[in-house]
């Protein structure tokens, strides 16, 4: 029988531009939480490469790799001798001229289960993503694991709970968000900064809250070009309390243990699956109600 307790990692690094020598650094970190008893860890978002996307440019194009695909077979191998599964966020090249910002998710036996494409796709300063990625066409997705069952979304998605509501309704206990979220580095106010901050971290554990889930984000660090990544990986429990919280600056391997029978304890005292109103909400697939 499946155990109700399982402990999860985190990995928060900075990156170079040198992609060989990201993915070393990256199974090093697999190595490390596996050696802390992690059954589960997740990359930051395209960890193989620095954040390309501050900018738009062709080059970039050259990172991408089909998935599966080379370094998903890696990972593959890796998984398989650490028994831990393992989320990775990849440039996903799907065919010539289309890409994804995709997630890989490989069980603790080595086996390719499958991958998420992010759904939503930012465009705004130091954020151009819709010039490199097409948005996600998997629809939202749950893996069942060795360990748990996981849902993946990818940064952006982040700030949707519809994301999040649909991923728990097809039975995710977990929430993972590989992210790359910082602040321009010549951003006057660290009031504005903290606000920032603290509005992600709110956002995310409302979603825990609202599902009754665990949700854990793994964003990265360091400064590429006019971008500090702002750190502070966290796995929220569900009922929105914060089990492990990251450094702001410092790379990290962030450890949770995740108790999966809250899960049932709070969605019992706090029923709001139960309670929704599912005839009301078909207005929400509309763009905006004029």
């Amino acid at each position: 029988m499946r155990s109700e307790n399982v402990r999860i990692a985190l990995v928060q690094t900075a990156c170079t531009g040198d992609t060989s020598m990201n993915k070393e650094a990256a199974s090093a970190r697999i190595r490390e939480a596996a050696g802390n008893g992690a059954r589960i860890v997740c990359l930051q978002e395209l960890f193989a490469t620095r954040y390309f996307c501050q900018e738009e440019a062709y080059e970039p194009f050259g990172y991408a790799e089909p998935v599966p695909g080379p370094t998903t077979e890696s990972l593959r191998g890796l998984a398989a001798e650490l028994e831990v599964v393992v989320v990775a966020s990849l440039f996903e090249k799907r065919a010539r001229g289309l890409y994804h910002n995709t997630a890989a998710v490989i069980d603790a036996d080595g086996s390719y289960l499958g991958k998420y494409r992010k759904m939503h796709i930012p465009d705004d300063p130091g954020f151009y993503e819709k010039f490199y990625f097409a948005p996600g066409d998997l629809g939202y997705k749950v893996f069942r694991t060795r360990y748990a069952t996981i849902g993946v979304l990818i940064c952006w998605d982040q700030w949707y709970p519809e994301a999040a509501r649909l991923t728990a309704l097809k039975g995710a206990e977990i929430l993972f968000y590989p992210t790359a979220i910082g602040w321009a580095t010549d951003e006057p106010s660290t009031d504005v900064r903290r606000a920032q901050l603290q509005a992600w971290k709110t956002m995310q554990q409302s979603h825990a809250i609202a599902n009754g889930v665990y949700v854990a984000a793994a964003n990265r660090v360091g400064v590429e070009n006019g971008l500090r990544f702002w750190g502070n990986s966290f796995v929220s429990d569900p009922f929105g309390g914060i089990a492990a919280l990251a450094d702001e600056s410092a790379e990290q391997v962030l450890v949770a243990d995740c108790d999966l029978s809250k899960i049932g304890f709070y969605r019992s005292h706090w029923p709001f699956l139960r309670d929704r109103r599912i005839e009301t909400y078909g207005d929400l697939g509309r763009r905006y109600l004029d």
